[in-house]
């Protein structure tokens, strides 16, 4: 018997939404896109992006992948004309999840880009490795949320479940300030390259990669500094003064400080958290569950408050029935931490040898 096939709707089909489209493409899913600008969507057809242009009422997900000021009319629009369940890939999450508070609706945000522009530039392989963060409401339904982890799962990504505010304060941090540098200092080249027009041919490897991202489409961004405007004016406040306190060690030739301040710095970057590729670094830890509207959430947004990585995560039922089995495959080295903290919040949990 032929398995049916699992239907998609991506509205706004340039570089994210089209790579979305192409990833669930090569999982066997068909694929419904559309876009504001026709050309775009038309591309994306010839493309192989998606398998036809217009809505599909009948998708299990639809992914809104437009600009932030279009975000919230076209989630509202996708919730009323289908039944399933959707997601946005908006970079500030705050606003849109306090905005719409309908359960099938499950914010989110694919930390995954390139300097491409469009559909052009679309490849199912960005997400593979990236971090793609959900901020579910309270009252976001549990077999939704379930569902589309485990979908972003098989697609790559590492899924990372926590509270809006929350998302939108870290990412001011490690993705939004970071590009506001990253121009700031590319401009700062561009400026002395008028008086002094070898600079830029200067430009090695540690400037070019510091700098890359600075090649990011500016139009994201002006939506993404309106909308998490307080975070980030907080995060650059900080940066402000430790590069202060950095000018002074160097202005004081306090040499000892320095190599402080250089050494925490290299031993932060070397222990970047890396995803987990082998089999026996992974462990299931599986949680009984009361049959409660909520649960899954809230589990997954403990591991993320422990920086437990949950790599994979399914429901199982349990024989008393009014009790299901949440299974959570973690990091060996990481399981302990996570038992600790569900037993701090009452859960039973026990670990698992993966099958």
């Amino acid at each position: 018997m032929t398995a049916e096939i699992r239907r998609a709707q991506i509205v706004g089909t340039g570089l994210i939404g089209g790579s979305i489209a192409m990833a669930l493409k090569s999982l066997g899913w068909h694929v419904t896109g559309r876009d504001k600008v026709p050309e775009n969507a038309s591309r994306a057809l010839s493309l192989g992006a998606i398998d036809i242009i217009g809505s599909d009422l009948a998708a299990e997900f639809t992914f809104v992948a437009v600009p932030a000021g279009s975000t919230e009319e076209e989630v509202r629009r996708a919730l009323d004309e289908t039944s399933g369940f959707v997601t946005d890939t908006g970079s500030v999450k705050a606003s849109i999840t306090s905005a719409i508070s309908n359960p099938r609706f499950i914010p989110g945000h694919p930390m995954a880009g390139s300097e491409q522009d469009g559909v052009n530039g679309s490849d199912p392989q960005i997400f593979v490795g990236a971090v793609w963060v959900l901020t579910p409401s309270s009252g976001t339904e549990d077999n939704g949320l379930r569902e589309l982890q485990a979908l972003l799962g098989s697609i790559g990504s590492d899924v990372v479940t926590m509270g809006a505010e929350r998302h939108d304060a870290l990412v001011a941090i490690v993705s939004h300030v970071p590009h506001l540098t990253a121009a700031a200092m590319m401009c700062m080249a561009d400026d002395r390259a008028n008086d002094d027009s070898p600079l830029l041919r200067l430009a090695a490897g540690g400037f070019r990669d510091m700098t890359r991202i600075a090649a990011g489409n500016p139009r994201i961004w002006l939506d993404i500094c309106q909308e998490n405007r307080l975070a980030i004016i907080s995060a650059l406040d900080e940066l402000s003064k430790r590069l202060g306190e950095m000018r002074e060690i160097v202005a004081g030739d306090d040499v000892e400080s320095l190599n402080a301040l250089l050494s925490q710095a290299r031993r932060a970057r070397n222990n970047l958290p890396a995803r987990y590729v082998r089999p026996q670094d992974l462990i299931e830890v599986r949680v009984s569950i009361p049959d409660k509207k909520g649960q899954i959430a809230k589990i997954t947004m403990l591991a993320a408050d422990c920086d437990v990585n949950v790599v994979d995560i399914e429901v199982t039922h349990s024989v008393e029935g009014s009790q299901g089995i949440l299974v959570l495959v973690v990091s060996r080295t990481e399981s302990q931490r996570f038992l600790t903290a569900l037993a701090g919040l009452t859960y039973h949990a026990t670990i698992r040898e993966l099958a």
